[in-house]
């Protein structure tokens, strides 16, 4: 399912903005965009995602703005020397002036950092947790009105399944019995008035009602219909179950196909095939 959510939360002089998108996808996938100095919180935000959701690509990104100086300033003397020897080498080598200045030395990489105290990195820390809640809240909220649509979606879909099943149900009764009356006339017709042992035919009638007897998947159709309308009337992470139902659904249709020579009941299962297609596609944007 897809969906964004969206906080920023500002306090003492920190400002934290969180960003999480998601879109569909078959099983959970987590990315993250955190702050170098924010890494330790990647497993506990991960955590969190995972807590709440079951299915989706998420790609989360948060970033820290400090206002004001989160503590002291250092000077790395060992790192800007070693800069400056190596600038001096490269000028030589190069036979161009070297025309770094203090000031462009001390805006290289570890030359100067600053040291936050305890207290302040707990607050950032907690900011940065609190301000994911918000966003995961308004993410889920966006996701359960898109669920509300799928679901609407999924029910017309299963009425028209159902409607198909009973179409074929009524239908296959009618076709036994017309696979039994061209057995009937064919024989008569071959024997040239032979008698022969109704025994051997009532038989061979058995025999053409048991391959063509669909009952069961008919039965089992409906019993997955009805356990698909309870999973979507209970809720919640159904997505994977109902992977199996259509899964099941797809079996049950093809069976009926396999058996019933029938122009009628092949037309029919090519519908049935087509509305558990449009399900199936539904289903993988269900949580």
């Amino acid at each position: 399912m897809t969906g964004f959510g969206f906080a920023e939360v500002e306090a003492e002089g920190i400002s934290i903005r969180v960003e999480i998108r998601a879109v569909n996808h078959r099983f959970l996938q987590v990315r993250q965009r955190v702050p170098v100095e924010l890494g330790e919180l990647e497993p506990r935000l991960e955590a969190l995602l995972r807590k709440k959701l079951s299915r989706g690509a998420l790609n989360l990104n948060v970033n820290l703005t400090r206002t004001a100086s989160p503590g002291a300033v250092d000077l790395d003397l060992a790192v800007a020397k070693r800069y400056a020897k190596l600038l001096e080498q490269a000028s030589k080598e190069l036979a161009l002036p070297n025309d770094v200045s203090l000031a462009k030395l001390i805006e290289l990489p570890g030359v100067i950092s600053q040291r936050a105290d305890s207290g302040s990195r707990e607050r950032e820390l907690k900011l940065v947790v609190q301000a994911t809640e918000k966003a995961l809240a308004g993410l889920l909220e966006m996701r359960e009105a898109e669920g509300a649509r799928l679901e609407k979606d999924l029910r017309k879909h299963t009425k028209v399944i159902a409607k198909l099943r009973k179409q074929i149900g009524t239908r296959m009764p009618k076709l036994v019995k017309a696979h039994q009356d061209a057995l009937r006339a064919r024989v008569e017709e071959l024997a040239g008035g032979i008698a022969l042992a109704e025994a051997d035919m009532a038989r061979e009638m058995a025999l053409i009602a048991d391959k063509t007897d669909v009952s069961e998947e008919l039965a089992r159709l409906e019993a997955h219909l009805e356990a698909l309308d309870d999973a979507l009337a209970k809720g919640g992470s159904i997505g994977r179950q109902l992977d199996f139902l259509v899964q099941e659904l797809y079996r049950e249709a093809n069976t009926i196909g396999s058996k019933a020579g029938d122009v009628e009941v092949a037309h029919a299962v090519v519908e049935l095939k087509t509305s558990i297609e449009r399900v199936r596609e539904q289903v993988q944007n269900v949580e």
